[in-house]
């Protein structure tokens, strides 16, 4: 069975660019090479600041399009999160961002 994964990727003037690959390191190669997605060219320097393995494409798929209609501002709580895989999907299933309340990604206070 092929592993899928996402990822996410910062780029020349802070953007972040959402994708999915079974090898993302071959896949970020592409990018640097001017092989993958177009919105990306001429944006180097590319550094990958999230990643997750997820197991099958539609997975994938869905995930990345949630993560795509986040803001950038919710992405960026996200890599600084670095959430679960556990995390990640229980996200996507009650569709919410990553600054939701029920699924925040900040680091929580200790109980007192």
């Amino acid at each position: 069975m092929t592993v899928w994964s996402v990822y996410l990727v910062r780029a020349a003037g802070g953007v972040i660019y959402t994708g999915i690959a079974t090898d993302v390191d071959r896949r970020i190669d592409e990018h640097r090479a001017g092989r993958g997605a177009k919105y990306l060219r001429g944006r180097a320097p590319m550094t990958v600041v999230f990643r997750r393995r997820l197991g099958d494409r539609g997975l994938a798929l869905r995930l990345e399009r949630r993560l795509k209609r986040m803001k950038k501002t919710e992405k960026e709580a996200l890599v600084r999160a670095r959430p679960s895989l556990r995390r990640l999907l229980a996200m996507l299933e009650r569709g919410r961002t990553a600054t939701s309340r029920s699924t925040s990604f900040r680091a929580s206070a200790p109980a007192s």
